[in-house]
């Protein structure tokens, strides 16, 4: 069955905005997505992987590694030819060992041959794509504590059972869960460049829409993603062009004082919530063809980069996105 398509899906506009913003820029830091079940999260992050176009990787390799990086991953793949293979698109299950996670010494070939081989796990599989974890908030501390290490430094590194790999794991981080569940770990949290808070529709029209295309798309994926292709390469050629823009987006000194003012205003710690609502901004004006960031970019992405890095104020029961949208107004205006 073909995958369900990205254009298709019915409202989300927050979702789709950070998974586009995600997939032009993947230094920003994966993007978490709390909300309730059966809301068209998983789907949304798997259509987005399936409509970006193959990467280049050295035939045979099992670190992904692009041509021009030959010989970097302990595969030793110099001596391939360069093949096309789709975006990886990598689930983290929640009962996932560490050595299924990380890679580990072939215990099989060990016992057969003698030879000490590492067998690569989920990291080096994602590296170049996504990573999602669904009911994130599920996971399990020492799982989470290895993802933070690797996230922070795209790079995972494994001393074991005689091992010494070391190995690129670059990927976009997609999590999500359910807010009834359980809080996700604030050192997580806070890892993760923008946040995500998705409900169910309301509006009559738009929950029969859902069911209309949902019923098309089990009759017959095929001719329904034929249906939406259109649609879908404008929004590829859309991410193409960010791309393309990214590192010629220019950021006024000015946007720069918004946003560190912004950050003052709602109570952000450390300096992580500036930088990325910078990269944020210029990525959304990179989308939206621009030359420079300007103000209205900034306050587009500011509930998206800001929210989950807000202290709790006991004075204050009003939800984060609206502290947001009020520091927008009284700083902003």
């Amino acid at each position: 069955m073909a995958r369900f398509p990205f254009s298709a899906i019915v409202g989300q506009d927050e979702m789709k905005l950070a998974l586009l913003i995600a997939a032009v820029d993947p230094s920003i830091g994966g993007v978490m997505v709390f909300g309730d079940r059966g809301t068209g999260k998983s789907t949304a992050a798997r259509a987005l992987a399936a409509l970006l176009p193959p990467i280049q990787v050295v035939e045979g390799c099992r670190f992904g590694c692009a041509p021009g990086h030959a010989g970097a991953c302990p595969g030793a793949c110099t001596g391939g030819k360069a093949v096309k293979r789709p975006v990886p698109f990598v689930d983290l299950p929640l009962g996932a060992t560490e050595d299924r996670l990380l890679g580990a010494l072939d215990l099989e070939r060990a016992l057969r041959t003698g030879e000490r081989v590492y067998e690569p796990g989920l990291l080096a599989r994602a590296h170049r794509g996504f990573l999602y974890i669904d009911e994130i908030n599920l996971l399990e501390d020492h799982l989470v504590d290895l993802l933070l290490d690797v996230a922070a430094s795209g790079e995972n590194v494994v001393e074991r059972e005689g091992l010494s790999v070391r190995h690129a794991a670059r990927f976009v981080l997609i999590g999500s869960g359910n807010p009834e569940e359980g809080e996700l770990r604030p050192q997580l949290l806070d890892r993760f460049g923008l946040s995500v808070d998705v409900r169910t529709p309301k509006a009559i029209e738009d929950r029969v829409e859902i069911m209309r295309r949902c019923a098309a798309h089990d009759a017959d994926s095929a001719a329904f993603a034929a249906h939406w292709a259109q649609e879908d390469d404008k929004v590829l050629q859309q991410i193409a062009r960010g791309q393309r823009k990214l590192a010629r987006i220019e950021v006024p000194d000015a946007l720069m004082a918004d946003a560190a003012g912004l950050c003052s205003a709602v109570g952000v710690d450390g300096l992580r919530g500036e930088l990325t609502l910078m990269r944020a901004s210029r990525a959304y004006a990179a989308l939206k063809g621009a030359k420079a960031v300007r103000r209205e970019h900034l306050v587009a992405v500011a509930p998206l980069a800001l929210r989950h890095r807000l202290r709790r104020d006991v004075l204050d029961e009003s939800g984060s996105s609206a502290r947001i949208e009020r520091a927008l107004v009284e700083h902003l205006a």
